[in-house]
């Protein structure tokens, strides 16, 4: 089996099949060696695996000579931020929004942000190295282990912050944590501010984390927040990096609404630098057309918070989101961090005195769009599938001025994402249907 290597987001695959301790030891020997590290800080979601993992990983990365902090249990803002906040690396293991039997890892250098592609090919290469060089370049020193209890009541004063003294009095908020990494701090911090909180699937038993709940399954949330009578709902995912929410109806709001919605807030206080949002390509035409309303410049860039991260900063921008619900504030944290973004969400709904509901009325006009995903065993190909593009090029044909068409291949999962926007969901799903098939019959055979 080949060993999985770098993607969108980290190093990810099946925990002890693909992502083997072995694996987990070399790549934390590895990080070590090429970031020239002499402390790391290391945080897990609740996968029965991250223990495994996460021990493995320190272990590889004390053999390389640097000293080990675990921060336990944490979102991976959370262990983004003990890294900005003590100027070391860091890494994560979460497999995010996947089932629990997959695992991953990914990195941070020590300014809280995720490593550049070219910095994850060099510790991808140093995973090659003959053992006894490897070895010898580490023999001088020999890392330490030791555990911070207090890393959760670090972050969690972060995000309390955030509000700037505000407090989130009265609201009544049901916040479904995935039985992930959030489910000891969203609630806690929710609660802190003043909300009244009801929290759901937030008992992680190792096998449950993102099972029939959280951001990508937020229907119980839904019915939740309507049989409550609650004001809204909070669904984060797995490792708590992504947020989607529900209004007081059972309306979902997916990250393009949300962006918009913080987009025309800050923009309203002259706080949205430089009249603009970022991107990525998955974001839903409606929303541009709303922000054009608006007189907001919208930059895009690839899939990836990675990504819209770098485009903010190198423009000297403000807000960034994907329409997964990834969504970065630049001020105030260096990735993307969905229990912040649900804070800041709760907050805008006391400061306007506005139902979210109101807030998101009529604001992202949405386009049809239909997202399939495509099992692939090698979605790389997709570059060289000739029939593919052929097909894309008729389809696009078609549509002309009216729609779109987005085909990638996935970074974290064998699948071969096919997204279509068009007129009318008939026509949107005709189309993602027809280059669905080509896909599975170009890259599988079948």
């Amino acid at each position: 089996m080949a060993r999985p290597g770098f993607g969108t987001d980290g190093v990810r695959g099946v925990a002890n099949v693909e992502l083997t301790t072995e694996l987990a030891s070399g790549l934390g020997r590895a990080a070590a060696r090429v970031l020239g590290a002499t402390a790391f800080v290391v945080g897990r979601d609740t996968r029965q695996s991250g223990t495994m993992l996460q021990a493995a990983l320190s272990a590889g990365m004390a053999s390389g000579g640097a000293d080990v902090v675990d921060l336990g249990v944490l979102p991976t803002a959370g262990v983004a931020f003990m890294a900005e906040r003590r100027g070391v690396p860091a890494a994560m293991v979460s497999a995010s929004h996947n089932p629990y039997f997959d695992n991953g890892i990914k990195f941070f250098d020590a300014a809280g942000l995720k490593l550049p592609p070219d910095v994850e090919a060099e510790v991808e290469a140093a995973l090659d190295l003959p053992a006894r060089t490897a070895r010898r370049a580490s023999a001088a020193r020999v890392g330490t282990l030791r555990s911070d209890p207090g890393a959760v009541g670090d972050y969690r004063r972060h995000l309390a912050d955030s509000l700037d003294g505000r407090t989130l009095d009265g609201l009544h908020v049901v916040v479904d944590c995935a039985n992930g990494a959030a489910s000891a701090v969203a609630p806690e911090v929710l609660a802190d501010l003043g909300a009244v909180v009801d929290p759901l699937f937030a008992e992680p038993d190792g096998t449950n984390i993102n099972d029939a709940c959280g951001s990508t399954q937020p229907q119980r949330l839904a019915e939740e927040v309507v049989a409550r009578g609650a004001d809204l709902g909070l669904a984060l995912d797995g490792d708590a990096d992504r947020l989607v929410a529900v209004d007081h109806t059972g309306a979902l709001l997916d990250g393009d609404v949300l962006l918009a919605i913080f987009a025309i807030d800050l923009e309203t206080r002259g706080e949205l630098a430089g009249d603009a949002v970022v991107v990525t390509v998955m974001t839903n035409l409606g929303f541009r057309l709303a922000m054009a309303r608006r007189g907001i410049s919208v930059r895009e860039t690839p899939v990836g918070d990675r990504q819209v991260l770098a485009a903010l900063d190198e423009a000297g921008l403000a807000l960034g989101g994907e329409q997964s619900g990834h969504i970065v504030f630049r001020k105030r944290a260096t990735t993307g961090d969905g229990v912040l973004t649900g804070l800041l969400l709760a907050d805008a709904v006391v400061r306007t005195g506005l139902p979210l509901a109101e807030l998101a009325a009529g604001l992202v006009e949405r386009v049809p769009q239909v997202l399939v995903n495509v099992a692939v065993p090698e979605p790389g190909r997709l570059a060289q599938a000739d029939g593919v593009w052929k097909a894309v090029a008729e389809v696009e044909a078609e549509l002309g001025d009216r729609g779109r068409v987005l085909l990638r291949a996935s970074g974290t999962e064998p699948l071969v994402r096919v997204m279509v926007e068009a007129p009318t969901p008939e026509v949107a799903a005709e189309a993602a249907g027809r280059l669905s098939r080509v896909v599975e019959a170009s890259l599988t055979g079948g």
